[in-house]
C-alpha cells in the first residue's frame, strides 16, 4: 500500500512519500481505513486532507468515506477503464497485432530479420511493443509502433514464413483511423498524469476538449470498426463528463486558476455555485490569527515605540482605527477580493499559476489561503502507482530476499531524497 501527500510549498508544488508498506490484511474498507488513517496520524495530517485521490475500487472509495475525508477519483483510471472498454470493438484486429509482436519477441530469427529490414529501408531499429493489460496507452504505443514499421514487419513476415494471419489492408487502416482517434487520449493522459505543477484545475477544460475532438471524427472516418470505437467514446464521455463541472473539487481548483477562471465553464449556474463556495471559504479566514501575548502582527521594534506623549496624541486615532478594524465584515471582504480577482487580466496558459499567486498574496489575503488547499490537489492517483514501478527497481532476480521492513525503508528514501 502506497500513500503519497501533495502541497503547496512556498508557491511550488510538492510532494513525498509519506508510506509504502506490506499490506497482509484482507482489504476491506474498514481495514483500508485504519492503515490510511495510521499513516495520517504518524505525519500528523490527519485533519489537514483537503482531498484524496484514489483508483475507483469500492473498497477504496468506501474507505476514504469512512475518514470522512472528500474523495476524487483517479481521472486517468477513468480514461483507462472506458478507453480499454471501447477498444474492444476492434478486438480482432488487436489480437492479430498482439500476435505478430509476441512473435517478434519470442523468435530471435524474426527480430534480427526485422532490424536488418529496417535498416535496409532506412527506418530506425524498434523492436515491436508489448501492450501492459492494466494500461490503455500501452495498447495505442503498440499500435502506432507497428504502424510506424508497416513496411519492415509485413515485408519480414513475409520473407521468413511466419505462421498466422497477416493484417489486411482495410485492418491497417482500422489501425491508422484508431490511432488518430486515440492519440488525444494519451496527450491527456500524460499531461494529467504529472505531480510537480498544477493540474487538477486544467481537467474541465482537458475533458471538454476531448468529447469535442472526439465528436468531430464522426464526420471523418470512413472504416466501420473506427466509427463504433468513436461511439463507444463518445457515449462513454457523456455519461462520466455530463456533469463535471458541477463537481466541487474541480469546479473550483479550475476557478482559482488565473489562467482559466470562469472560461473554463461553459455552464453558467456551474461557475456561480463554484465562486459562491469559493466566497464562503474566503470569508472563513477573516480575522489575523492573534499571536501569544494578545497581540496581532509583529511587535514594534525599538525604532517604531513611540514615547508615551506622541502615544497619547495619536490615541484617539488608533481608537477609531481599531473599532473600523473590529467592524469590518469577513463576507464583504471576501466578495470584494473575489470579485477584484475575477476583473484580474488571464494569467499566460503556460505560465505557473502559483507564481500569479506569489506576487498576488499581500492583495488577496484570503484567496491565497482557499487557493493552497485547491491547487494542491493532483488529478490521479498515477504518483502512488509510480512508487510500485520504483519497488520493482529495487527488488531484482539477484536481489529477492529483502524482507518488508527494509524495502519500506528503501522505497521511502529513494522516492524522498531526490
Amino acid at each position: 500500500m502506497s500513500v503519497t501527500c501533495h502541497f503547496v510549498e512556498n508557491y511550488k508544488m510538492a510532494s513525498c512519500l509519506l508510506d509504502c508498506f506490506e499490506f497482509s490484511d484482507r482489504q476491506t474498507c474498514e481495514n483500508l481505513a485504519e492503515e490510511l488513517l495510521k499513516v495520517a496520524k504518524e505525519w500528523d495530517v490527519e485533519n489537514k486532507v483537503v482531498c484524496c485521490v484514489s483508483d475507483n475500487a469500492a473498497n477504496i472509495r468506501k474507505a476514504i468515506k469512512i475518514l470522512k475525508w472528500t474523495h476524487h477519483p483517479c481521472l486517468a483510471h477513468t480514461v483507462n477503464l472506458f478507453v480499454r472498454d471501447a477498444l474492444k470493438v476492434m478486438k480482432p484486429t488487436v489480437d492479430k497485432v498482439k500476435a505478430i509482436v509476441e512473435f517478434f519477441h519470442r523468435s530471435t530469427t524474426a527480430t534480427e530479420k526485422l532490424k536488418s529490414t529496417q535498416r535496409r529501408m532506412g527506418m530506425p531499429e524498434l523492436r515491436p511493443k508489448q501492450e501492459c493489460i492494466t494500461r490503455w496507452n500501452s495498447t495505442f504505443h503498440m499500435l502506432k509502433q507497428i504502424l510506424e514499421s508497416k513496411d519492415a514487419v509485413t515485408s519480414s513476415l513475409a520473407v521468413i514464413n511466419a505462421p498466422g494471419d497477416p493484417l489486411s489492408q482495410e485492418e491497417w487502416e482500422v489501425l491508422q483511423e484508431a490511432c488518430t482517434v486515440l492519440e488525444p487520449f494519451e496527450q491527456v493522459t500524460v499531461e494529467i498524469s504529472a505531480d510537480s505543477y498544477v493540474i487538477a484545475s486544467k481537467i474541465l477544460i482537458l475533458c471538454k476538449g476531448l468529447q469535442r475532438v472526439t465528436a468531430e471524427h464522426q464526420t471523418r472516418v470512413i472504416t466501420g470498426k473506427v466509427t463504433e470505437l468513436v461511439a463507444a467514446l463518445c457515449a462513454s464521455m457523456d455519461r462520466n463528463f455530463h456533469r463535471i463541472e458541477y463537481d466541487s473539487i474541480l469546479s473550483e481548483t479550475s476557478m482559482l486558476d488565473p489562467r482559466f477562471k470562469k472560461l473554463a465553464f461553459n455552464d453558467n449556474r456551474a461557475a456561480d455555485e463554484a465562486l459562491q463556495r469559493i466566497t464562503a471559504a474566503a470569508a472563513r479566514y477573516g480575522q489575523p490569527t492573534p499571536l501569544p501575548g494578545g497581540q496581532e502582527g509583529e511587535e514594534a521594534t525599538e525604532d517604531e515605540q513611540e514615547e508615551p506623549q506622541a502615544s497619547a496624541v495619536w490615541r484617539f486615532f488608533e481608537e477609531r482605527a481599531t473599532g473600523d478594524t473590529t467592524r469590518r465584515n469577513p463576507s464583504a471582504d471576501a466578495i470584494l477580493e473575489v470579485r477584484s480577482y475575477l476583473e484580474e487580466p488571464l494569467f499566460q496558459r503556460s505560465a505557473d499559476p502559483l507564481s500569479w499567486w506569489e506576487t498576488k498574496a499581500s492583495i488577496y489575503p484570503r484567496l491565497t489561503h482557499v487557493m493552497a488547499r485547491r491547487l494542491c490537489i493532483v488529478a490521479t492517483s498515477v504518483p502512488s502507482e509510480r512508487i510500485f514501478s520504483k519497488r520493482g527497481q529495487i527488488i531484482t532476480e539477484r536481489r529477492n530476499r529483502i524482507n518488508p521492513s527494509k524495502l519500506r525503508h528503501l522505497v521511502f528514501l529513494n522516492a524522498n531524497l531526490h
